[in-house]
């Protein structure tokens, strides 16, 4: 599960900023105890603000991270393609990095810091009997690994000034950073166009012997959960059907094949196929959700959700958060992090799972906990959606009204 996430001079967010899923309130079922960590650790945590007030890139900041990992040894030949805030000393200073995790028990830390030209610094950390163990620590090109690691020696041969040495010990099956990297690359991102090169897994699929069309990776149960899921949202969706299909364009002796999804939808006494593309937006949003929510909550990764709002019904997207606050519906730990301007979730969220961006007169983000908002204490009782509506808590956009009505050449 996620500790923490902190990064500086990404886009809009200049000096440091941190997301923590440490639990301030311990005692409800949703926090759930992290061991060795003498800590909870949360599931769901929400980022609200303005528009334009950097909400979307504290959550792009992790994605591209975690791609990072992925595509740096391949990728990264000539340039480094990180985005440092454009203004001021942002070009010129690195881009920092930080991720905590407890990985199958065991707490991580990894730290980079980097610009378009190299790497500086990097350093992955482990915490065995809570004591802080390098596992491998890079300055510029000088390279340290723990001791009794040698099978990682490899990697000093394969180092690059532009690439990442955790995307190369990973290529070499210590399993300390093998967890450490399975996890980080498991996570998962939906709603806006990301850097995100792993694809999500369907979980439609018809069973053998019912459909000529069958995957190994699914199976019956995976399709109980996906169509329960389905139902749940109340579209008036019973089934889903997905078949392969041949098709020839007029004058042409070659056909291709195409994997036509189709919802069935009930009446009284008829069920009708709908093709996907038929449905409205927010049906095919939950539908496309499925098989990433699914995957979180069987392998216990992570969610990011942008503009959770913009592509859900306020219904289903209470019904999401509910799917990983619930220990039997998510018993792994499994954890979603979303930005969204409903202030109707705040009703379901608790004073710990919601953070505030605001930008400031440099134009630089900073983002804040509402549990310690302005450094007190927010009561674990207020009615944080009231309290936000009525600017309690900042991160409400300023609208100049007279000019905007200036603007629109309604006054002089």
């Amino acid at each position: 599960m996620l500790i923490r996430f902190e990064v500086a001079n990404f886009r809009s967010i200049l000096e440091p900023v941190e997301l923590s899923m440490v639990a301030v309130d311990r005692d409800r079922p949703e926090a759930r105890p992290a061991p060795g960590l003498n800590e909870s650790l949360l599931p769901v945590a929400a980022i609200y603000g303005p528009n334009a007030s950097g909400k979307s890139n504290v959550i792009a900041a992790l994605d591209w991270l975690c791609s990072a990992v992925h595509e740096s040894l391949r990728e990264w030949d000539d340039l480094i393609p990180v985005e440092p805030f454009a203004f001021g000393d942002g070009p010129s200073r690195p881009s920092e990095f930080t991720v905590e995790a407890v990985v199958a028990g065991v707490r991580f830390e990894y730290v980079v810091e980097l610009d378009q030209q190299r790497i500086h610094y990097e350093g992955l950390f482990h915490y065995p009997e809570k004591k802080r163990r390098r596992v491998f620590e890079r300055d510029g090109d000088d390279l340290k690994l723990q001791r009794g690691l040698g099978n990682l020696s490899g990697t000093r041969e394969l180092l690059t000034p532009r690439a990442l040495a955790l995307s190369i010990t990973r290529r070499f099956d210590e399993p300390l950073v093998v967890d450490f990297t399975d996890a980080l690359l498991a996570t998962q991102v939906f709603g806006f166009e990301a850097r995100n090169v792993r694809q999500f897994k369907r979980l439609f699929r018809e069973n053998p012997g019912q459909s000529p069309w069958a995957d190994t990776n699914s199976s019956a149960d995976d399709r109980a959960r996906a169509l329960g899921m389905l139902r749940m949202a109340d579209l008036g969706i019973e089934d889903v059907v997905v078949t392969d299909e041949k098709v020839t364009y007029p004058g042409d002796s070659e056909s291709f094949t195409f994997r036509r999804v189709r919802l069935v939808h009930r009446s009284a006494d008829e069920r009708i196929p709908f093709d996907l593309h038929r449905e409205s937006a927010g049906t095919r949003t939950w539908y496309n959700l499925i098989g990433p929510v699914l995957a979180a909550l069987r392998t216990g990764s992570l969610l990011l959700f942008d503009e959770l709002d913009a592509s859900l019904h306020p219904t289903l997207s209470a019904q999401l958060i509910r799917l990983f606050h619930d220990p039997t519906t998510n018993p792994k730990g499994a954890q979603l992090v979303f930005t969204s301007h409903d202030t109707s979730l705040l009703n379901r969220l608790n004073r710990d799972e919601v953070w505030l961006t605001e930008k400031t007169e440099h134009g630089t983000t900073r983002l804040g906990s509402l549990a310690e908002f302005a450094g007190e204490r927010v009561r674990k009782s207020q009615n944080l959606e009231n309290a936000y509506l009525h600017g309690r808590f900042g991160a409400l956009p300023d609208v100049d009204r007279a000019e905007l009505l200036r603007a629109l050449g309604l006054i002089g």
